[in-house]
């Protein structure tokens, strides 16, 4: 016995090596940065001043600050419009997709390739395509005689116009989903649907649907996840603008935190997000049951 005991302990022992710098870089770089912010949010730091504690004051300007309310109605409505939107699309492509078509692996790579492409470039590309002057989109709209708005600089259009670029960037990565989720699915319920007599739409809804259920709960959890953090794309076609009509959540705590140097209300703000994101994903599973047949 004592040489199996010397055994499991010299095997715990490089176990407990092996992990070490993967715990250590969960301790320094998210533990410890997520207390820590905790902690500013309770203060009024501005990365000059000292350190001072402000109880709950942050919070208390929150509830009454117009912007902060604005930012947050625009990251429900891009999350809202976007998430929805972009689920179906990509379901539906992934089923077109999972056909026996030539060149199919072109087809998966041509959409793939928008997710691993950089957002700087995606940006500039888009930037190019709402140009009101020469820009793609308004050129082809003056084909069926419509004059196209100025998509990025008009307070009304702006927000579409992220919501589709966003919605272009990420179709790739939930169809890809879909298609694992759908080449899952044994033929043989198709193929007794098909003695049965029944159409491709029955076969869709009363199969494929209820059988993708687990795949669509995890694709529609991580898509609301990701639109309530998104940044990058507002920050890089519109800076937030025009009139705010583009400014999320994050970019409002980007800008308080890097430009007007408010860490303590940055970090107010990060919380509330925090808890938003974990209220809706706590209500998603627990309504899981209801909607998912596993």
């Amino acid at each position: 016995m004592r040489p199996l005991k010397s055994l499991a302990y010299k095997d715990g022992f490089w176990a407990f090596l092996m992990l070490l710098p993967n715990v250590l870089g969960f301790l320094l770089f998210l533990l410890a940065p997520v207390l820590a912010t905790f902690a500013i949010s309770f203060s009024d730091w501005n990365l000059t001043d000292d350190f001072r504690f402000n109880g709950f004051d942050n919070y208390k300007e929150l509830a009454s600050d117009p912007v902060f309310h604005k930012v947050l109605g625009n990251t429900f409505y891009f999350t809202l419009v976007s998430v929805p939107i972009g689920i179906v699309l990509s379901l539906l492509l992934a089923v077109f997709l999972n056909q026996k078509l030539r060149f199919i692996r072109f087809y998966r790579a041509a959409f793939f390739i928008p997710v691993i492409s950089s957002m700087v470039a995606v940006s500039v590309i888009w930037q190019w395509i709402y140009n009101p002057e020469f820009g793609l989109l308004n050129y082809a709209l003056s084909w069926f005689g419509i004059d196209g708005p100025a998509w990025l600089t008009s307070p009304k259009w702006a927000m579409p116009a992220v919501i589709i670029t966003s919605i272009w960037k990420s179709l790739g990565f939930n169809m890809l989903l879909f298609l694992a989720g759908l080449q899952s699915i044994s033929e043989s319920y198709y193929e007794a649907a098909d003695i049965d007599g029944a159409r491709w739409y029955s076969k869709f809804a009363r199969i494929t649907v209820p059988l993708l259920s687990p795949t669509t709960f995890f694709v529609t959890v991580m898509s609301i996840i990701n639109s309530f953090q998104v940044f990058d794309m507002a920050y890089l076609m519109t800076q937030g603008g025009p009139a705010r009509s583009t400014s999320v959540l994050v970019y409002y705590v980007f800008q308080n935190a890097f430009q007007y140097f408010r860490m303590g209300y940055a970090s107010a703000m990060a919380y509330v997000l925090f808890f938003i994101v974990l209220i809706v994903t706590f209500i998603q599973f627990w309504r899981q049951r209801k909607w998912s047949i596993y």
